[in-house]
């Protein structure tokens, strides 16, 4: 007979979970020990607020020994579906960040289309059988998986209900693979403005807060509500300039103010996590929670 989970045995199966450190004690600590193996983190955020070097400092993180602070001594799969893969950034990382790692253990895999992601996942199963030759895979990184729908479909019914059943196919496979091989999976996400009224349906879509900004506008994840079900977490990554001041010579620095960019860490929804966030900076060594 199945036994419905209680709170507590949600809370004890988190504590027993593996988790992938980010290699920082204030991250680490807000993430109660990291991003949890089998199942779905999902990283949300406008381009440029650090969802890749996120990416990028757990594939290093990944592969330190399973005797050092509880890492998983194993290897990355990192699937890139827009960009060129960030290769010098990587290799910065690997010479500058406190972590340490090798590139040699991240695998890099190119996808353009979610039908081409559906249709490797045989491929990428046996990718993570075979692991004679290296460091077993502790990691899945898609990046990002909106991408892999910016274009292909029009917002008709036919079109939305055959990207709603990818959505599913795409993430059941993910899921399966995360629970039969101990691996965490992390993808990430856009977002778009957010047009609707106050009260309305957005309160489902991003999970505990009442609305998202960043870069002074208000936003929302993409692919709505049916992508929001297949992940299991959910973190926004937000930016936004602050004046700090007024520049000593403002002759040719337009309005003479001097700005900074700070950046927060939310949690929107987890199993074993609470509503919370954290301000973080992005440095030549990697990314970096910061008490305040």
């Amino acid at each position: 007979m199945a036994v419905t989970p209680t709170p507590e045995s949600l809370l004890s199966l988190s504590i027993t979970t593996r988790k992938i450190p980010l290699g920082c004690p204030i991250f680490d600590t807000f993430l109660r020990g990291g991003i949890p193996c089998n199942s779905i983190t999902e990283l949300v955020a406008e381009s440029g607020c650090g969802k890749t070097q996120f990416c990028l400092q757990l594939a290093l993180s990944a592969q330190l020994p399973l005797n050092h602070l509880g890492r998983l001594s194993g290897s990355s799969l990192y699937i890139h579906t827009e960009f060129p893969f960030p290769f010098r950034r990587l290799q910065q990382l690997c010479l500058d960040s406190p972590i340490g790692g090798n590139s040699d253990n991240i695998f890099v895999h190119a996808a353009h289309s979610a039908e081409q992601l559906l249709d490797e996942m045989p491929k990428i199963e046996s990718f993570l059988v075979d692991s004679q030759s290296r460091l077993p895979i502790r990691l899945i990184v898609v990046d990002s998986i909106a991408a892999l729908f910016r274009s292909e479909f029009d917002n008709t019914p036919s079109d939305l209900k055959q990207r709603s059943s990818l959505f599913f196919k795409i993430s059941g496979q993910l899921k399966l693979l995360a629970k039969r091989f101990n691996v965490a999976v992390v993808v990430t996400n856009q977002v778009v403005d957010f047009m609707g009224e106050s009260g309305s349906l957005n309160g489902l879509r991003i999970g505990n807060l009442g609305s998202l900004y960043s870069s002074g506008r208000r936003v929302c994840p993409a692919l709505g509500i049916a992508w929001a079900n297949c992940v299991n977490s959910r973190l926004f990554l937000s930016r936004n300039e602050e004046v700090i001041g007024a520049e000593i010579s403002s002759e040719n620095a337009g309005d003479g103010l001097c700005r900074r960019t700070r950046r927060r860490l939310y949690v929107l929804f987890a199993p074993h996590l609470p509503e919370s966030s954290t301000e973080f900076v992005i440095r030549r060594e990697g990314v970096f929670g910061v008490n305040r």
